[in-house]
């Protein structure tokens, strides 16, 4: 991991080295190591990364696409920062998001979390590109409720693939909330500042929770497939000696088998079928422990182990959970 200083802070003997030419130098250097991932900590970190001006916040900067044309001597690059990310873009863009390559041919708003690791994959046009970069850090929303249910909106975690794809309307909505935030820290920061800057933020994530239940209406269809296919992998794997071998499926094995990411899977499923992953899973394993303690002789912690668990009590805790008995008063009753 490469720490954004390494690239931007170099003096010699009193006179400053110029950020952008120390930049171009050293981005050649890493452009031949593709394990290679430069890190972002702040918000001022970011600002000198590309050579913008001076944030007028700390913690939170909106910025204009079309003005981001010193983020195309970045293309191929690894980045991760330590920022929430809030972008949208009117018009073509390339990203790659982990391994896979996304092309979009209309205005699509991505989310990203601190940690997350995405390459710019194109260079942008500024006669072509319109859109906006919310970048804020999690240090400004440590004492708001905001910060405490931040990790409520799972979109964060979505793929690129993911996206939620915008109409006009809805556009409009987030370009004025987006406004109001530039606006605030444009301003003389006073004792409303912060918490008129939150507010906007809360609006624009609860905004996007209402189009992301549109676009999964709207796609109703296809999301019944993979609904299909998920409870196919899943019925398998549970008929199968994985269960034994390789232990209870994780989410991410199933988003894995339909290419999607885990906390979009699970939301695809809660609104289709009122479950998420980890509910389908325990449902079924419940099902399964059900028959099996009926018919067979097994000991509980025989039957614990085959069905996935490396410790028979936390079967027994997951059991009652669910149906209100242990497994031993459930065999004795039945």
């Amino acid at each position: 991991m490469l720490s954004i200083e390494s690239v931007i802070s170099v003096k010699q003997k009193g006179n400053s080295v110029s950020c952008s030419s120390h930049i171009f130098r050293y981005l050649s250097k890493i452009s031949t190591m593709s394990d290679e991932i430069v890190r972002i900590n702040s918000i001022t970190q970011l600002h000198q990364m590309f050579g913008w001006e001076k944030p007028k916040h700390p913690l939170v900067s909106v910025l204009d696409v079309a003005n981001l044309k010193s983020m195309n001597n970045w293309v191929g690059v690894k980045m991760t920062s330590d920022l929430y990310v809030i972008t949208l873009k009117d018009h073509d863009c390339g990203m790659l998001y982990g391994r896979s390559h996304y092309d979009f041919e209309e205005g699509v708003l991505a989310f990203y979390e601190p940690g997350q690791v995405v390459t710019q994959t194109e260079e942008i046009n500024e006669e072509e590109q319109s859109g906006w970069m919310l970048f804020f850090h999690p240090d400004l929303l440590r004492k708001s409720a905001l910060g405490r249910k931040i990790q409520e909106y799972s979109f964060f975690s979505y793929g690129v693939n993911e996206a939620l794809h915008l109409s006009d309307q809805e556009r409009r909505m987030l370009y004025d909330t987006v406004s109001k935030i530039e606006f605030e820290y444009n301003q003389n920061i006073d004792g409303h500042t912060q918490e008129l800057i939150v507010n906007n933020i809360e609006l624009l994530l609860n905004y996007s929770n209402r189009f992301y239940e549109r676009q999964f209406h709207t796609r109703t269809n296809t999301h019944k497939d993979v609904v299909i296919q998920f409870e196919t992998l899943l019925k398998a794997y549970m008929s199968s000696d994985k269960l034994v071998n390789e232990g209870i499926p994780s989410v991410a094995y199933f988003a894995d088998q339909v290419h999607l990411s885990g906390n979009y899977l699970s939301d695809l499923l809660k609104k289709e079928t009122g479950k998420n992953v980890k509910d389908h899973v325990n449902n079924l394993l419940i099902d399964k422990a059900k028959t099996m303690l009926l018919s067979s002789g097994d000991t509980v912690s025989e039957i614990s182990y085959k069905l996935g668990f490396n410790y028979p009590h936390y079967f027994t805790r997951m059991f009652k959970l669910h149906t209100g008995q242990t497994p031993n008063d459930y065999r004795t009753i039945n």
